[in-house]
């Protein structure tokens, strides 16, 4: 294990934003972890856990105690009664180990096909995508349990999987570091295509895709909205959609269709049960006078990905933080929303002027995460 001081993190995420790590490792093994983060604690900084940067916002100060590089590397595969289990360590890319589980005929994950990041990033946004979520798949997590120290493995239904959440960035936000992820995969089953873009996709074709047509056609809506990472491609320099699809009490979204009526509008939605509704956040982002293309300086949304803001080069942490309240402010004004992001803030000292809530900035705690 070697501690590495100054280091620059803007490079290691997909925003590229942000200043340098007082401290950094990359770890390899779990035992290289247990031996991290005793160091850290040993002289009271706080820690950071950090996998493919895909999903976080870098302070310009940096960070101020150990960034740990996520590495542990591994696919291990056996089957279980219909299904077939993949454990896969938390430092795989995500992208090819799921190209891995189409290519053996496995459709739990082929719609998440594309998604930036790492496998042990997985659980603890819950990522999903048109349709489907990664909690439907995941069996056990395998975690690094900080106040003993253990090594346990959690069933999915311990987890608390819900809308972009799970134990490990709510309640039990920094107790666990993903080690390895094991995802329970049917041998014969095809996915359900509701997402609209995908069937429009297939609408003249004759007989069901295959897996890997499936596969073929998330990537390339994915390329279209610029939701692939690519060097040549400054739209895809971001975190992918920077908000949550807000879900609305009755009252509160009677109050958005009401608003909305006003201005000629109708707003999507779709029910999610308990009176409840999903509003797609582009569209009210969109809809507030921040279109697609829409920039201040050096950051702006994407050309094609309302959701998605970017860094056109040279932006600031700052900068995206100012924006990202800009639009907050404009779309809670107009339709009485208030818009959650979903990436992490890291080594922020405070939220108080910025109306995020507290839990999503890790600086001056012991606080850990993986993205």
């Amino acid at each position: 294990m070697q501690i590495q001081k100054n280091v620059p993190l803007a490079p290691l995420t997909t925003l590229g934003v942000g200043g340098n790590a007082r401290y950094f490792v990359e770890v390899r093994t779990e035992a290289e972890t247990r031996e991290a983060l005793c160091w850290a604690s040993e002289r009271e900084l706080p820690l950071f856990v950090l996998g493919g940067g895909s999903n976080v916002v870098i302070a310009d100060r940096g960070f101020p105690g150990l960034i740990l590089k996520m590495s542990i590397g591994g696919v291990e595969c056996g089957p279980e009664n219909e299904n077939r289990l993949f454990w896969a360590g938390a430092g795989n890319s995500w992208d090819p180990f799921v190209s891995q589980t189409v290519a053996e005929g496995m459709a739990g994950l082929v719609l998440l096909s594309g998604i930036p990041g790492t496998v042990g990033g997985t659980p603890i946004q819950n990522v999903g995508a048109y349709g489907a979520e990664v909690a439907a798949a995941i069996r056990t997590v395998r975690v690094l349990d900080r106040r003993d120290g253990r090594v346990v493995e959690l069933p999915a239904a311990a987890c608390s999987f819900g809308y972009r959440r799970s134990i490990f960035n709510t309640e039990e936000r920094g107790r666990y570091l993903v080690l390895a992820v094991c995802y329970s995969l049917p041998k014969e089953a095809s996915p359900e295509l509701r997402y609209p873009d995908l069937l429009a996709f297939f609408s003249k074709k004759d007989t069901p895709p295959s897996l890997q047509e499936i596969r073929e056609a998330v990537l390339q809506i994915r390329r279209s909205k610029a939701m692939i990472i690519a060097a040549d491609e400054e739209d895809s320099r971001s975190v992918g959609s920077f908000f949550k699809n807000p879900i609305l009490e009755s009252a509160a979204f009677a109050e958005l269709w009401s608003r909305a009526e006003k201005r000629g509008l109708t707003p999507p939605s779709y029910p999610t049960g308990g009176g409840k509704h999903k509003i797609p956040a582009a569209w009210l982002v969109e809809n507030t006078g921040f279109p697609k293309g829409f920039h201040r300086a050096s950051v702006g949304i994407s050309r094609r990905h309302a959701l998605a803001i970017v860094n056109r080069g040279g932006a600031t942490a700052a900068e995206v933080v100012a924006f990202m309240g800009e639009i907050q402010d404009a779309v809670e004004a107009l339709f009485a929303v208030r818009l959650q992001p979903e990436p992490v803030f890291v080594g922020f000292e405070s939220c108080g002027t910025l109306a995020l809530p507290a839990e999503r900035w890790i600086g001056k705690q012991n606080e850990s995460t993986l993205s």
